[in-house]
């Protein structure tokens, strides 16, 4: 299989394969190229197993028995996926249109990677702009997305994921010499992504890949206790998954956050 869309989900206190769902369903509703792959060793209701063209599980045991974020294993991606050419998604995103497009921009691209993000007003979000994001600043690292790439199959890609691999087995190491500001105890895939930057010779740089992230604060909202953004903001959904948030009509591929937001209503939505 040529073009595929990925999704990786492990379960904690979150089910992150119900998200896993609804964002294949918004895949199949606006691509044509929509084939979509999910990793994961938790059980799938037989009603999701519909949507998804390939389940694949996760490999070698599992490093994130004790983590909430459950982001240990995600270097074995590419070692799981059935597609030479691949979008890999966190699984709390939906696509509110098609994105076919991008496979043909990125035909050439061996690797690329998430480094332009908006807020729900369109604004762009520099690094200098994004209070979450204090450890590039501090440490200059490429600001980079891992939640939202772009791989082809190949010898480059798998150096790429190789790095993260060591750079995840190896956080405190990593975290300690090379993010000597703001040191996150916890490993991070985009700073992990961003040190293998540092340490391969990889050419991520591209004006395509973009979201709509809905971290409270990239809105101008000062209060971290607005984690639940949609119980602070009216948005308005259609029979459509049209989506507005605040009156700004909504695009591309919603990062939404919240695992609250995805509602039942939602998924039905997705499934007509």
């Amino acid at each position: 299989m040529t073009k595929g869309h990925v999704i990786f989900a492990q379960n904690s206190n979150i089910n992150y394969v119900r998200q896993a769902y609804a964002l294949a369903l918004s895949i199949k509703k606006y691509n044509k190229i929509n084939q979509v792959c999910l990793i994961t060793n938790d059980s799938i209701p037989i009603e999701y197993l519909k949507v998804f063209d390939h389940v694949v599980s996760i490999p070698w045991g599992d490093m994130s028995k004790h983590s909430e974020w459950k982001i240990e294993n995600r270097w074995k991606i590419i070692h799981c996926t059935p597609f030479k050419e691949n979008l890999v998604y966190d699984s709390d995103m939906l696509l509110l249109g098609s994105n076919d497009h991008y496979w043909y921009h990125l035909e050439n691209y061996n690797l690329a990677l998430t480094e332009n993000v908006v807020n729900y007003k369109g604004a762009k979000i520099t690094c200098d702009d994004n209070p979450y994001r204090r450890v590039f600043e501090g440490n200059n690292l490429p600001d980079v997305y891992f939640g939202l790439h772009y791989f082809r199959k190949n010898e480059k890609s798998f150096e790429f994921y190789k790095w993260l691999e060591v750079i995840i087995k190896n956080w405190d190491k990593f975290s300690k010499n090379h993010t000597k500001i703001n040191t996150q105890k916890t490993p991070s895939l985009d700073v992990a992504a961003s040190l293998a930057l540092l340490f391969g010779d990889f050419n991520v740089k591209n004006d395509i890949l973009s979201f709509t992230h809905m971290k409270p604060k990239l809105q101008g909202w000062e209060s971290a206790a607005l984690e639940h953004w949609h119980t602070f903001i009216n948005y308005h959904v259609n029979s459509d998954l049209g989506l507005s948030i605040g009156n700004h009509n909504q695009t591309g591929i919603l990062h939404y956050i919240d695992d609250d937001f995805l509602t039942d209503e939602i998924i039905d939505y997705l499934k007509k």
